[in-house]
Order: structure tokens, then C-alpha cells, then sequence
């Protein structure tokens, strides 16, 4: 990854956290997006702990602007974008769908979807300016199975799957390539705030290999994408998810 830059969206805990601090041991410089500039300070901290080098933009995905914002923040940094992350995400109120409140699913939607065509409309071009790059959008094993009470992100998720299979298809012989990942569920901040110790154990149990996902195994396959060890692979969708999708 050395003289690299990615752009990892969501960067300030969980996944995106890990991704950054893989990418920045790997040797790229990173740009932490997150809507809570003080939670990527403390990520842009740890990465220059280890010799690493980053800027933080503060961004709300789901605005289209700040997502040309931090396209022009790295190239304004470092003069290109090779890598892109568009990992930052909600979950949302938890109702049937014929009660999901309304400002909750265009909050969904706005954030989990928009947010990724967003990105990518203003990363692929920067990135086509230098040859090409990869992009890693961040779905779920919910984009490819229900969860009952999560209408908006289940939609919002199968819906990445394909946008992502539509932008690899048009943009691969230009030398972008494009994959989706699909996490089960990980242990990380977001998570914990919305569930008990005793519906994580629970949840836990829905995965045969007996436990919750760790970032860090996210991040690893998201680095093997964003590498040229994955110079062939673009248009496909990755289960990282303990084996879930298997029941």
C-alpha cells in the first residue's frame, strides 16, 4: 500500500477504525471521514502513533457535498485517491414495515445507500484521472437476507449489492474495480449501543462459528480487496459473517 491513498468513510469506530489503522500499517496514507470529528481525531492519533500519515475531514455521507468535499480534501493532501471505503452506516428504529417511521427510513436510506452513490460518483472520477482504483462498499449479510423490524436497512443494503455490481460492470475496463463486503454482526460501538449483553449472546448463537465478528477480520478482507492480490476480482459481493448465511 505504500504511496497509496484511501478514503475510508465512517472511519472514527468499528470497521471503519480498523480499516484505517490496516491501511495505515500497510503503508497508505488515509483520509478518515466520520461525522464526529473528534472520534477520527482520536483514529488520525493512533495512526500517527504508528509512523503513519492522515487527514480528517468531517462529512455527513448523506449529503452530497460533503462527499465531493472529501474527495477534493484527498486530492488537495495527496493528489490522487487509489482507494475508497464507503463504510459509514445506521441502523436505524426498529418497527414493522407497515409502522417504520418515515423520517427514519429516508435517515436510513440517506446515510446506508445515498451515502454510497454519493461517494462513488465523486470518487470514481478523481480515481479515473490516475489509472484506476478500487472501491469497497460496506453492505451486510443483510444485503442478502430479511431481519425482521429493519425494512430500511435490509433495503438499503441488498440495494448496495447492487449498485455495486452496476459500477464494476461499467467501470472495469477503465481500471476500477468494484466489490461490496457483507459483515455479520460485529462487536463494535454501534452494536453495542443499541443491544443488552444478553441479545448479543443471543445473536452470537445465530452464527455457527459460536461468536460476534471482530472489525479486524472485516478489515482484513477489505484490504486483500483494495490490493492488487485481488487484481482480478471486481463485481462481487464478500460474507465475512461467521457463517450465518449458511442456516
Amino acid at each position: 500500500m505504500k504511496n497509496k491513498v484511501a478514503l475510508v468513510t465512517g472511519a472514527g469506530s468499528g470497521i471503519g477504525e480498523a480499516c484505517v489503522m490496516a491501511f495505515a500499517r500497510e503503508g497508505a496514507k488515509v483520509v478518515l471521514s466520520d461525522i464526529v470529528g473528534e472520534d477520527a481525531d482520536r483514529v488520525l492519533k493512533a495512526v500517527q502513533e504508528l509512523g503513519g500519515e492522515g487527514t480528517v475531514v468531517r462529512s455527513d455521507v448523506s449529503r452530497a457535498m460533503d462527499n465531493e468535499h472529501q474527495v477534493a480534501i484527498a486530492l488537495q493532501a495527496y493528489g490522487r485517491l487509489d482507494i475508497a471505503v464507503n463504510n459509514a452506516g445506521i441502523g436505524g428504529p426498529a418497527a414493522p414495515t407497515g409502522e417504520y417511521p418515515l423520517d427514519g427510513w429516508e435517515q436510513v436510506i440517506g446515510v446506508n445507500l445515498n451515502g454510497v452513490f454519493y461517494g462513488m460518483r465523486y470518487q470514481i472520477p478523481a480515481m479515473l484521472k490516475t489509472g484506476g482504483g478500487s472501491i469497497i462498499n460496506m453492505s451486510s449479510i443483510l444485503g442478502q437476507v430479511g431481519f425482521a423490524y429493519s425494512s430500511a436497512y435490509v433495503a438499503a443494503k441488498h440495494a448496495v449489492v447492487g449498485l455495486t455490481k452496476n459500477a464494476a460492470m461499467e467501470y472495469a475496463a477503465q481500471g476500477i474495480r468494484v466489490n461490496s463486503v457483507g459483515p455479520g454482526f460485529i462487536r463494535t460501538p454501534m452494536l453495542e449501543k443499541h443491544l443488552t449483553e444478553e441479545q448479543l449472546t443471543g445473536i452470537a448463537a445465530l452464527h455457527p462459528i459460536g461468536r460476534l465478528g471482530r472489525a479486524e477480520e472485516v478489515a482484513e478482507l477489505v484490504l486483500w480487496l483494495a490490493s492488487e492480490k485481488a487484481s482480478f476480482v471486481t463485481g462481487s459481493y464478500y460474507a465475512v459473517d461467521g457463517g450465518y448465511l449458511t442456516r
